[in-house]
């Protein structure tokens, strides 16, 4: 499936909820491409999973802003990767750095510059620790195994209004 292809079928699943996040968050390595950044230089040729890219620009062209929280050790070449793919203007935050809060500082920050509440996010990430940290603070969060794609986003929108009509999320908002 083309990249086109993708935004559209991603954007058909985005038309399905009447509730959307205000922000969605995504880890980089494994999760938005398959590798590691400390494992590469950035004169290599990054690539993302197949359908990463179809779902960010979905999300931008519904409005929807997103982010970046990668514990990467090297930010560096992952910031440089970014650029690569041209995607360093699309995100609204990119908390990148090296960090033992298991991405709770990451979200924080994110917070501080965006002003979104946490019951208003979704996170993708490909380990269960940030999962569970995350979910800890009242974001919709959604593990994904053979990084983002389109069957995971739509169970991240499904669980993020299920989320959204619970009474202590409308509390929250």
């Amino acid at each position: 499936m083309g990249d086109e292809r993708l935004k559209l079928e991603a954007l058909n699943i985005l038309g399905l909820f009447q509730v959307l996040p205000r922000l969605v968050v995504f880890d980089l390595d494994y999760t938005l491409w398959p590798f590691y950044c400390e494992c590469r230089s950035k004169r290599d040729s990054p690539f993302l999973y197949p359908h990463a890219k179809g779902i960010i620009y979905a999300l931008k062209d519904k409005g929807v802003d997103v982010a970046i929280a990668s514990r990467s050790p090297t930010p560096d070449i992952a910031k440089a990767f970014l650029g690569k793919l041209g995607f360093q203007s699309m995100f609204v935050a990119q908390e990148i750095f090296s960090s033992w809060s298991h991405k709770t500082e990451h979200f924080q920050r994110i917070h501080r510059t965006t002003g979104v509440h946490f019951k208003s996010m979704l996170f993708f990430d490909d380990e269960d620790r940030n999962i569970e940290a995350v979910s800890k603070m009242g974001v919709t969060c959604i593990l994904v195994d053979d990084g983002v794609n389109l069957e995971n986003f739509r169970l991240g929108l499904r669980n993020f209004s299920l989320n959204f009509a619970s009474p202590d999320m409308k509390q929250a908002e």
